[in-house]
């Protein structure tokens, strides 16, 4: 196989296009983050976005629940807010009768949250379309560099993360965290390493490319293990098969759009439920992350059993994190930005330390600006612990034990 891009004929992936939505339910959102929803006879807020938290607008003063028989009049307050009126009562803050709170009209899924899992739990991924709201794509694009504000400079002062609200924002998108933790089947779901961008420019047709893998925890098709002289002894990090537990999903945000030419991600939907690393001749990220192997084998595999979806920006797809996939090849001259965060059970290792992100993160601007829902979110995914019988206790890095290890592997590089 030729190195060279010379020809569009070696990109063959079946394309699965996901249109642009024709409209979106909504979410009503109270003062402190939480979302209104229906609690017995009455109304009550929750912090959860599954199809109670669900609305849409019939008319302009009016909003009706998304599957039950309840409707709600709206006033605009005139300052970017709603108050609501249920019957002839007044919804305050918590959902209930009394002083008028402002409410939020926030953006909502194209789907009810349900069909999404519906659909994810047969398939191992699913893509919830245009689901960011246009002003938190568009930060996001700022803080990139790319799309709308494809002209910025990079900001390297500062981790992408501390640059803007819209980051931790999407990092604690509701109904995304909602699926993972039903996928998953446990409340207990963390950030496997801090939010973080993945820019990809346009191809030279020189330079690696990443092969195929699948996501942390499971690496496979990445060596993952090492020997105290520097050689793979494992390829990935967890054995195969793994069995029936979710060990991670990873949930990729298309900042630019997501399109076969533009580098978006290629998969092989529906090989996590073969429970095992893609094949070495698709070419794996192990073989691919040699220097200069693309020179001598070309690229990874990219025919008609693969699959690319192409997506808007402000979508997020979720993936079971054993699907093989690998990053896409940019044939355009317009930069790809993703927002990539590999998420796991709470009773799974990290792959890297949050607690310092999460520290240096909560004494930003950025902090600021989220609502109480979403700190609480952050904090969640953000710090690990143990429990034992003194209860909870948050776990970090240790330097003295993390030099003290790294020497006795042979690994000469420095902590800091």
């Amino acid at each position: 196989m030729s190195a060279q891009l010379s020809s569009e004929s070696q990109f063959q992936e079946r394309i699965v296009k996901v249109d642009v939505p024709s409209s979106h339910y909504a979410y009503l959102v109270a003062p402190d983050g939480n979302f209104l929803v229906p609690q017995g006879d009455g109304l009550g807020t929750s912090s959860t976005a599954d199809d109670l938290a669900i609305w849409y607008q019939p008319n302009q003063g009016t909003i009706k629940h998304g599957s039950r028989d309840l409707q709600l009049h709206l006033t605009d307050d005139g300052n970017g807010g709603v108050s609501l009126r249920f019957g002839n009562q007044s919804i305050d803050g918590n959902g209930e009768p009394g002083d008028a709170a402002c409410f939020k009209l926030g953006h909502g899924p194209e789907k009810r949250p349900s069909e999404y899992l519906e659909f994810f739990r047969a398939n191992g991924w699913v893509c919830l379309t245009s689901i960011l709201a246009d002003d938190v794509l568009e930060e996001l694009e700022r803080v990139s560099c790319t799309d709308r504000h494809a002209g910025r400079e990079y900001d390297s002062s500062q981790p992408p993360f501390n640059q803007s609200s819209a980051m931790a924002r999407t990092a604690a998108e509701p109904v995304s965290l909602w699926l993972m933790r039903q996928y998953m089947q446990t409340d207990e779901v963390r950030l496997g390493h801090t939010p973080s961008l993945a820019l990809l420019s346009q191809d030279d047709g020189k330079r690696n490319v990443q092969g195929w893998h699948s996501d942390f925890p499971y690496l496979w098709g990445i060596s993952g293990s090492i020997n105290k002289h520097r050689h793979p002894i494992v390829d990935g990090r967890v054995p195969t098969p793994s069995g029936p537990a979710v060990l991670g999903i990873q949930r990729n945000v298309c900042i630019s759009p997501f399109t076969s030419v533009g580098g978006a991600t290629a998969f092989k939907l529906g090989s996590h439920a073969k429970d095992q690393g893609p094949p070495r001749e698709w070419g794996t990220g192990s073989d691919h992350g040699r220097p200069g192997y693309r020179a001598e084998h070309g690229l990874p595999y990219s025919g008609p059993e693969a699959d690319i979806v192409e997506a808007p920006g402000g979508s997020i797809i979720l993936y079971d994190s054993r699907t093989w996939h690998r990053a896409g090849v940019n044939r355009t001259d317009k930069r790809r930005s993703a927002m990539l965060q590999a998420m796991i059970p709470g009773y799974m290792l990290p792959f890297m330390d949050t607690s310092a992100s999460y520290k240096s993160f909560k004494k930003c601007e950025a902090y600021q600006d989220l609502t109480t829902r979403e700190r609480d979110e952050l904090r969640r995914l953000m710090i690990h612990y143990i429990a034992g019988p003194m209860g909870r206790h948050a776990i970090t890095t240790d330097a003295e034990l993390t030099e003290e290890l790294r020497a006795s592997l042979g690994d000469t590089r420095s902590l800091y």
